[in-house]
């Protein structure tokens, strides 16, 4: 933890937005489900033990004393934590027009918050999901950034039968796992978290109802299709202005997930194209991974 901490006094100003942006999503987390446990009272203790040496850098001179105030009694409740939040979006509303940082970088620096903030206790309940799921649905425009695809797709998948079952819960908190840094956390352990993820690993997943653009794009197609062979769609896209490349590259604008015997929306690995197009999402190229109904719906 000291080695954490001294390697925190030469953060630059992009790791300082990133830290404030990483406490509204864990406190965004942890109140959405209107209920602050112990251990996610100790994250955000945690998340502050780990900055209080920034207490003399703005904007954390003011944030720090006021978290500091709201813990002397040893209770963080759901008002307090609220109030938190909005003093910390008010200095990132402030800083919005800073060339160091756009809307899409400080939004999912929240988002992979929130997705530690809602593990903190090492419970995901319902309620949880479906703040997330409400919050994803505000901030839509997120579409086709890593990870915004994979976590929406897989809350979808959870839900479609009206309930979650151990193993789809299981499978939720493997991948929002992924985006937790277990150096900074209080409860969360990096060897139960590997362990889980050995147990349910996830592949591919597909975008919610994206928009396709097919003139100018380059496309690329895996799995089998109920529609059409595989030169005929690649035919579809060439009349439409697109290209068609039978291998993931980094040219690659959209992959295409074929439906026959492949449901888009199962927890299984799609296999090497996917895990290459996700990979490279990872990596910040823009890759949409579709299922073959939006393609379709697009062409008609």
């Amino acid at each position: 933890m000291k080695e954490l901490n001294e390697y925190r006094h030469f953060m630059k100003k992009e790791e300082l937005h990133k830290s404030l942006n990483s406490l509204v999503g864990i406190l965004s987390g942890i109140v959405s489900d209107g209920i602050i446990t112990e251990a996610e009272q100790n994250e955000v203790e945690n998340w502050y033990s780990l900055h209080e040496h920034l207490m003399d850098t703005h904007p954390f001179s003011e944030i720090l004393p006021i978290i500091h105030e709201v813990f002397s009694d040893n209770i963080l409740d759901i008002d307090e934590a609220e109030n938190i939040i909005w003093l910390c979006n008010k200095f990132l509303n402030i800083n919005q027009n800073n060339l160091y940082f756009d809307l899409i970088t400080s939004k999912i620096q929240q988002l992979e918050s929130i997705l530690h903030g809602i593990m903190a206790d090492g419970i995901l309940s319902g309620e949880e999901i479906s703040t997330l799921e409400n919050w994803m649905d505000d901030n839509d425009y997120l579409s086709g950034t890593y990870p915004f695809d994979e976590v929406y797709s897989l809350i979808l998948a959870a839900k479609e039968d009206g309930k979650i079952s151990s193993d789809e819960n299981n499978m939720l908190k493997a991948f929002f796992s992924t985006f937790i840094d277990t150096r900074e956390s209080f409860n969360l352990n990096c060897n139960d978290i590997k362990e889980l993820q050995k147990n349910y690993s996830i592949g591919g997943i597909c975008a919610t109802c994206p928009e396709i653009n097919i003139d100018g794009k380059t496309f690329c197609f895996t799995g089998a299709s109920k529609k059409a062979t595989r030169n005929e769609i690649a035919n579809i896209i060439c009349e439409k202005g697109g290209s068609y490349n039978d291998n993931v590259t980094q040219k690659t604008d959209y992959l295409i997930v074929g439906a026959d015997g492949n449901p888009c929306w199962a927890f299984s690995c799609y296999g090497r194209k996917v895990e290459k197009a996700v990979n490279l999402r990872k990596e910040g190229k823009h890759i949409i991974i579709v299922h073959e109904y939006d393609f379709w719906d697009e062409i008609n």
